[in-house]
């Protein structure tokens, strides 16, 4: 495509990318001309920015007054024109809201859908139908308001099960008056527009009022409405000085993406809204925050007092310049957590990393830090196989050595290996890694070599594993060691190779699947040397003991667990034991006292 930037002015603005008369990518810009010209440079482009100057054909522009106005209008645009290379939201055109139907003579409560329910009708808006759902069934225990339709309540001629289970005060059969009832569908939406103080202050003098008056059952009956609303209230508050207030969380994990934003208002939580995006979006957060922040608000009315950012981006100011522009408001907006809101913070970063852990598979997870780490290796490869090793013994005694294996789909269990060490090399590490990589060497044409072998220990691992490779012709095959950092701190752990010290960033995946396999490779090691430790000392103990076969050896550890168990048991406790009579029995003891 042949771009003509003297006619793309320098100005605020936004512009589209057009493929075959169709847009594929609408941006925004503070100066159109140099945020165009971006597009067509020379300097390296991420896949997505070649993805789009390679399609595209044409290239419009539109001039705004402000950088505020531009991002207005490229947020309307895209829900507009959905093209395929913005980050696209799934609108719920409605939000849910708590409705009063305050035109009947005995109004009742339930959902409704609506975009701009703006009416004193309507509470809310919610961010899921669960949470209204739920909010709904807490006023029904407290009020007891009906929610049934008009037809059903006009025809009943005695009460329905949501008056036996107290969740209805039975108006269709005038179990209550009209002003009582009335009485209580202001304190519910009283409830719902604060905190809930006035409705109790109400209620409490209202008992008062009846116990007075020696009224003593309906003077309980608010005594009861009072301890559910506290219990509730108790349930969903939280300590802020702020009572509205949205918190959104957006983190990276495996690749991918996810957003939370939880909703408080009023001290309480409306509840929470999940994004999952299937790529690395933080790496223009800016983009991802603003699209959040302009697909939920929908209107005015669900504005809260004060946004928190958990990710802090670049430009807090623009996104306030443009909701201060659309909905003439002003919000506080800040990613910094006030006092008090802190756990709602951290719950909104925990449902934003659940997120992910729900949309992706384990397989997923290690592809992708298999494919991180092989770009920091230097591999050109998109899947890899690695082998890790490490040895373990006990004061030189009981010496093993492990081989787990994992590949792109994980550790695969069934490849995993275990090697017994020659007495020889019992307590030299390094020999003992020459010994069970010599060994491995000469398994080459059965088992062929993965792409990298990493040794548990410093440089003089890695020159042993190294010496024994050159051996062979394996000219392919990547030798790493893993040096553990100083009090053994994981995060000042080293990564070597036969070049030196590889660079690779301690939090990247590929770093961490390099300690996973490490930490395996170490509990297939200890685990191994444990259980020939115990197998060794339980048998040499017991084999001293005449009379005392296998069999009877296996019951004993079998009723008493361990030789502590054994030492530990009465002579009465031992003859218990199928086939071991009390003279076996008083061995057995004798034998344990002179231990």
């Amino acid at each position: 495509m042949t771009l003509d930037l003297k006619q793309v002015p320098e100005t605020p603005g936004i512009y589209k990318f057009f493929a075959e008369n169709k847009i594929i990518y609408i941006g925004k810009a503070i100066n159109l001309k140099k945020r165009v010209s971006s597009y067509f440079g020379s300097s390296l482009k991420d896949r997505k920015t070649n993805q789009i100057k390679l399609l595209t054909d044409r290239i419009e522009t539109f001039s705004t007054k402000t950088e505020a106005e531009a991002l207005l209008l490229e947020q309307s645009l895209i829900k507009e024109n959905l093209p395929r290379f913005n980050i696209l939201l799934r609108d719920d055109k409605t939000y849910p809201y708590i409705h009063y139907s305050m035109n009947d003579r005995f109004p009742s409560i339930s959902m409704r859908r609506s975009k701009h329910s703006v009416s004193k009708d309507y509470f809310g808006p919610f961010i899921s139908a669960q949470a209204v759902k739920s909010t709904i069934k807490d006023l029904q225990k407290i009020y007891q308001i009906r929610n049934c339709s008009n037809s059903t309540f006009r025809n009943r001629s005695r009460p329905c099960i949501e008056h036996q289970m107290r969740r209805c005060s039975a108006p269709c059969v005038h179990h209550i008056s009209e002003l009582d009832y009335c009485a209580d569908i202001v304190s519910s939406q009283d409830y719902l527009s604060s905190t809930g103080k006035k409705s109790r202050n109400l209620m409490l003098s209202q008992m008062q009022k009846l116990a007075d008056t020696h009224d003593f059952e309906k003077a309980q009956e608010l005594k009861q409405r009072i301890a559910s609303l506290d219990i509730l209230q108790q349930e969903q508050a939280f300590t802020s000085n702020h009572s509205s207030i949205d918190f959104f969380a957006c983190v990276e994990k495996h690749g991918r993406t996810g957003a939370c934003i939880l909703s408080a208002r009023d001290g309480k939580i409306r509840g929470t809204k999940t994004y999952f995006f299937k790529e690395n979006l933080l790496e223009n957060l800016d983009a991802l925050i603003q699209i959040l922040v302009f697909s939920y608000y929908q209107n005015s009315f669900s504005l809260p007092e004060k946004m928190i950012f958990t990710a802090k981006p670049q430009n807090l100011n623009l996104i306030s310049d443009a909701i201060n522009l659309k909905f003439d408001q002003s919000i506080s907006m800040s990613c910094s957590t006030p006092p008090g809101t802190k756990q709602l913070a951290k719950l909104a970063i925990f449902n934003a990393n659940q997120v992910i852990e729900n949309k992706i598979g384990k397989s997923d997870k290690y592809d992708h830090a298999m494919q991180n780490l092989a770009k920091y290796l230097g591999l050109n490869k998109t899947s890899l196989l690695i082998e890790g090793y490490d040895v373990s013994h006990h004061a030189g005694k009981y010496a093993v050595a492990s081989a787990v294996q994992f590949s792109n789909n994980g550790p695969n269990k069934n490849a995993y290996k275990l090697y017994n060490i020659d007495p020889l090399y019992a307590g030299n590490d390094i020999g003992s890694i020459e010994h069970v990589l010599g060994r491995r060497v000469k398994k080459v044409s059965q088992y062929p070599l993965p792409d990298v072998i990493l040794i548990d220990g410093g440089k003089a691992q890695l020159n042993a594993a190294l010496r024994i490779f050159n051996s062979i012709n394996s000219s392919q095959l990547m030798i790493l060691s893993i040096v553990k950092g100083a009090k053994r701190v994981r995060a000042t752990e080293t990564i070597l190779s036969k070049q030196g010290i590889l660079e690779i960033p301690l939090n990247s995946p590929g770093f961490t699947l390099l300690q996973q396999i490490r930490d395996e490779s170490h509990r297939f090691a200890i685990s191994s040397n444990r259980k020939k430790k115990n197998k060794s000392v339980q048998y040499s103990s017991l084999d001293k003991i005449t009379g005392l076969g296998p069999k009877r050896k296996r019951e004993l550890l079998k009723n008493f667990k361990s030789l502590k168990g054994i030492r530990s048991a009465t002579l009465h406790e031992i003859c218990m034991v199928p086939g071991i009579s009390i003279k076996l029995g008083a061995e057995i003891k004798k034998t344990f006292r002179q231990q």
